[in-house]
């Protein structure tokens, strides 16, 4: 279905704040986004807490360090129970397989590719100097070779990974931005409809529907566009 492709992203600051977007949306929306803000203010037991009410999580922590730490974080996430997890690509084909051989059979464990909020100006003041969307390619064909389950990219790459690694690993996609709302620090965005009609497998929204007035509105408007 449609709307088991919708992710909406729990950034938002408090425990009690994510569980009323949850039971709000819940009728609508059966997957939701842990990100840093979130995690960081509540720990784990926001994770649990959103399980509990039969959703599923995808726990976006874009994990980065050594290959031993990472394994062992993947572990602890996979123990949680959540569905989907990511790490970095960029820490190398090492940290990606260690990230593999630790993870759960049922949990997802997705690769970051190029932020969406970057530029090729933003790769280029690290020392990149490969096009936003050669990096993302070189990304993804490392962690498809090291194992990964799907990658996380803007929807403007999904074409050319498409193309390029077919249909072995998922594609979940943010920087989404419905026809009706500002783009904010998102440089690299579509709308869900162009996101889906391009073949994302996810699509990962947040502020457009977390910051509406009216949540339940904003995701009803988003369904509506899709059909």
């Amino acid at each position: 279905m449609t709307k088991d492709k919708i992710i909406v992203a729990l950034d938002v600051a408090t425990k009690e704040k994510a569980l009323e977007l949850v039971k709000e949306l819940r009728d609508q929306i059966s997957f939701f986004k842990i990100g840093l803000q979130l995690y960081t203010a509540e720990g784990p037991e926001i994770v649990r807490a959103v399980l509990s009410t039969g959703a599923k999580v995808w726990l976006d922590l874009k994990l980065y360090d050594i290959p031993n730490t990472v394994a062992r974080a993947v572990e602890s996430a996979s123990h949680l129970g959540v569905h989907m997890l990511t790490i970095h690509l960029s820490g190398g084909s090492e940290m990606v397989r260690a990230a593999t051989a630790a993870r759960a059979n049922n949990m997802l464990l997705l690769g970051v590719t190029v932020l969406t909020s970057s530029t090729e100006q933003t790769l280029r003041e690290i020392g990149i100097d490969s096009k936003v969307d050669d990096q993302v390619l070189r990304l993804a064909k490392l962690g498809v070779e090291a194992g990964i389950d799907g990658v996380v990219a803007s929807p403007h790459e999904i074409k050319k990974l498409r193309a390029e690694i077919g249909d072995k690993i998922k594609i979940a996609v943010q920087g989404i931005r419905p026809s009706w709302a500002e783009p904010g620090d998102q440089k690299r965005f579509m709308t869900p409809r162009e996101a889906l009609g391009a073949g994302a497998d996810y699509i990962g929204i947040g502020r457009p529907i977390t910051a509406h007035p009216q949540p339940s509105e904003a995701v009803a408007k988003i369904l509506q566009e899709l059909s």
